[in-house]
């Protein structure tokens, strides 16, 4: 399992507070910890969690002090592990809500972790994650999920279309997204379990998994620029589809 080196002080915190047996150490340089850090800081101390003080990294000493002059403060925290198969995702008891997402080659670990961010924001059921040509879950995609990682079960899978067509026999219905389709995100209607399927920064889904989709829309647009970031197109699907 990974070791990962996290930076915002509230990833560490939701580390902590829901697998702290998986935070290996906190490393404080400079003079102390300040702001949430001081949090972080009294959280480890609890569950007796190592905290360093002021540590260098002795190995790169020829160039100064690596640590204190990289990051004044960072968590070293093993992987999450995710869940180990996409059933255990969508298992639902006579709930006819939810929302689940699933990514499709997203390869921008900034982009991967605000639609974590957002996905905790709003209490999202799931991430359904396709493993190859994807960015991989590391330290960036935790700090900018801002503890999301933690909070949303996920499952990394090879392969996506078989994980949707899991989803579909759960009675999940599957939305996908593509800036060609014809129908409006204005007229869907968060009145059943949806899964919002995303796909990659340039290419969009993949063929084989629009073949999948019970139905896809397109965020109309309403001013002079006619495309959104997908993390920002994500979010605003989310938010609709959330109500």
């Amino acid at each position: 399992m990974a070791v990962l080196e996290l930076r915002n002080p509230h990833s560490v915190l939701a580390a902590i507070e829901r697998r702290p047996h998986d935070v290996i150490e906190i490393r404080i340089g400079g003079n102390g910890p300040s702001g949430a850090w001081s949090e972080v800081v009294n959280a480890a101390r609890t569950v007796r969690i190592p905290v360093v003080m002021g540590r260098v990294d002795e190995r790169h000493s020829k160039h100064g002090p690596k640590f204190e002059r990289e990051s004044a403060a960072l968590a070293r925290v093993r992987e999450h592990p995710g869940v180990a198969e996409p059933a255990q995702l969508f298992v639902r008891e006579n709930d006819d809500s939810g929302l689940w997402l699933a990514l499709d080659c997203l390869q921008d670990p900034h982009n991967v972790g605000a639609i974590f961010r957002t996905a905790a924001f709003f209490g999202a059921r799931g991430v359904l994650l396709s493993r190859d040509r994807s960015a991989p879950l590391n330290g960036t995609v935790y700090d900018v999920a801002t503890g999301g990682v933690e909070s949303v079960p996920f499952c990394q899978v090879s392969n996506l279309a078989n994980a949707i067509e899991e989803a579909r026999e759960s009675g999940v219905w599957v939305l996908g997204t593509s800036e060609h389709a014809e129908l409006s995100s204005d007229t869907i209607q968060p009145d059943r379990p949806w899964l919002l399927v995303v796909g990659n920064e340039e290419r969009g889904l993949r063929k084989l998994t629009l073949d999948k989709c019970d139905q896809v829309c397109a965020i109309p647009p309403r001013g002079a620029v006619t495309s959104l970031n997908v993390s920002v197109a994500t979010a605003i699907l989310i938010a609709h589809l959330s109500h």
